[in-house]
């Protein structure tokens, strides 16, 4: 995958690999020691039921997505389901 710069990708929409809007970019958690990036913390779309998505949540109800599961950065961080 190509570099791109974390600001980039601030607000931006994700999506999952099945067309299922996901919600907004919220924020990126990684490894300060190494520097590896570990999961996109995804504010939900309200039309979302979080039941129906196998992401793990963090307290505040974000969608915790593995880095490993990305497919695509363009108009929307796609993911896969």
């Amino acid at each position: 995958m190509a570099d791109i710069l974390a600001e980039n990708l601030s607000g931006k929409a994700v999506m999952g690999s099945d067309g299922t809007e996901l919600g907004m970019l919220y924020n990126i958690t990684m490894d300060l020691k190494s520097g590896e990036l570990h999961d996109l913390l995804v504010q939900p779309n309200e039309q979302v039921a979080p039941s129906r998505v196998a992401f793990d949540q963090d307290d505040r109800g974000r969608f915790r997505v593995p880095v490993n599961r990305v497919q695509a950065v363009k108009d929307y961080i796609v993911v896969q389901r």
